[in-house]
């Protein structure tokens, strides 16, 4: 089993800037996928980005540019750094973790962009 836990998520203004953290706990295999999605209200929940264990990353068109993914697989940590927000970008974002077939999701964590 993996557990997530996201933090960092809040008010920021159009323009500004957030940090997302996501520590991953369990059994975390050196391979995992780990990365982040975005989910509003009646909406699916949307690809934001990927890294795997080796740095390769992939992220979504809305965001490339200005989001930026990373890990510290030494603690089991994955980041994503926002910048440039939009009121668009106004999300729950939550963390993700693909090994052995499963996938895992952390609760989620609020950002939201003012205007």
């Amino acid at each position: 089993q993996v557990q997530l836990v996201e933090s960092g998520g809040g008010l920021v203004q159009t323009g500004g800037s957030l940090r997302l953290s996501c520590a991953a706990s369990g059994s975390i295999f050196s391979d995992a996928v780990m990365g982040w999605y975005r989910q509003g209200p009646g909406e699916q929940r949307d690809l934001v980005a990927t890294i795997t264990n080796t740095g390769r990353t992939n992220y979504a068109d809305s965001v490339k540019g200005r989001f930026t993914i990373s890990r510290d697989n030494a603690k089991n940590t994955a980041y994503l750094q926002m910048n440039s927000l939009k009121p668009e970008d106004t999300r729950v974002y939550y963390c993700y973790c693909h090994q052995a077939y499963m996938d895992y999701w952390g609760k989620g964590t609020l950002v939201t962009v003012s205007p």
